[in-house]
């Protein structure tokens, strides 16, 4: 058993679908399939099947539905999917269960279906408050819509709320981003993520930028916005526990903190990556596949949890590599770092040991924090994660 799987486990479920998409998006995501989402529901209740119980029942303390575009998935579907996750896991009753949303599917009477079927935290893909850049991102809301929406969340009973943003994009300046944060705060949100954009290949505004149609992003400029953030969002006592992640005292996001702290999460549908029994794996991409595959009668003994017929790569997971990746992602924590208490305890190695020589270079060059409790990054290392981060692979 590998040590993550000592605790409680995270759920994560890819809804693949979206009526655009959005200019900057490389997620595993599909236009005009709308008339598949009934045996894609019908095919993930199966696979959520098959993982719980060859997991035997596997507890879960959070549930974090992703896309793709979640909000497109009527009440009926939801409440389906959740009878088949509660039949086969042991969702734990304070459970964290997130759905991402498009602002303009939100009505109040949604808000409170959704609320009614099982969701207690709620992330919105706000982006921008400006008009001409949800255009650049092929967005199909507007800011009022984004006020609406939240109005709604709240008036349900929602007391966890994000709020993403992007930053660094063509044409953006420093003076839309303060703005773009300043209507976001208006919100009152519990939760921001800003992400930095990153040109993915395949994507629109990745082509635009390669044929001159928009100019490079400017990596300085995009420094600057995130300083700004990291002092604004400070002055008003949020607290940045992770790069990207800012929260009001007790709402960070537990199903992040899994991720960070390299703890198990099994993934299901199409697209879906997991890390789960010592293994890291993904499903099929195309939802024609995955439906195929979950509609078969494979013989699922063959394999060991948590694989299912629409699993297409499956590696083992060895400690060398468990300990790179605890590393990294463990120092993106910004409050807590890595605790070296908890990574002995967990590879019966001290951490700064492994890397003696690397950790003892950063922190003469002011970009980790070294002390008798845990090993975390400064301010300025911060902004240069990265040069931490390739040495430590």
């Amino acid at each position: 058993m590998a040590y993550s799987d000592k605790f409680p486990l995270s759920l994560y479920i890819h809804i693949p679908f979206c009526t655009t998409k959005c200019s900057y998006c490389a997620f595993n995501t599909y236009t005009h399939l709308e008339h598949l989402i009934d045996p894609f529901v019908q095919a993930l209740q199966r696979e959520i099947e098959w993982v719980g119980r060859r997991g035997h029942r596997p507890v879960l303390h959070t549930i974090f539905w992703g896309g793709g575009t979640p909000s497109l998935l009527q009440k009926a579907q939801f409440a389906a999917i959740f009878a088949s996750i509660r039949e086969n896991f042991d969702v734990r009753p304070n459970a964290e269960i997130t759905l991402e949303a498009n602002p303009n599917d939100i009505t109040r009477a949604y808000a409170e279906e959704l609320r009614d079927v099982g969701f207690n935290r709620v992330s919105l893909g706000m982006q921008t408050a400006h008009a001409g850049e949800l255009s650049l991102f092929r967005r199909r809301h507007n800011n009022d819509a984004v006020a609406l929406a939240v109005n709604a969340f709240r008036r349900a009973g929602f007391d966890s709320l994000n709020l993403d943003l992007i930053y660094g994009f063509p044409h953006q300046t420093l003076e839309s981003w303060a703005d773009t944060l300043n209507q976001a705060l208006a919100l009152k949100p519990d939760h921001l993520s800003l992400y930095g954009l990153s040109l993915e290949d395949g994507t629109p505004m990745k082509t635009w930028v390669m044929r001159g149609q928009l100019p490079e992003p400017d990596d300085d400029l995009a420094a600057d916005m995130y300083e700004l953030a990291c002092q604004r969002l400070a002055e008003l006592d949020y607290d940045q526990y992770e790069i990207s992640n800012w929260a009001l005292p007790g709402k960070a996001c537990r199903h992040n903190l899994q991720y960070w702290n390299n703890y198990s999460y099994v993934g299901v549908g199409p697209g879906a990556h997991g890390y789960a029994g010592g293994y890291r794996y993904a499903t099929l991409l195309s939802p024609q596949r995955y439906i195929k595959a979950m509609s078969s009668d494979l013989d699922v003994d063959a394999k060991a949890y948590p694989w299912t017929p629409a699993v297409e790569t499956f590696t083992q997971v060895d400690r060398d590599t468990e300990i790179s990746e605890t590393l990294i992602m463990g120092l993106r924590l910004i409050d807590t770092g890595i605790e070296r208490q908890e990574f002995e305890d967990r590879f019966g190695e001290d951490l700064v040991s492994i890397h003696r020589a690397a950790f003892e270079k950063f922190a003469d060059a002011g970009l980790v924090e070294i002390d008798s409790a845990r090993v975390r990054l400064t301010e300025r290392g911060k902004l240069l994660s990265n040069i931490v981060f390739r040495e430590l692979v």
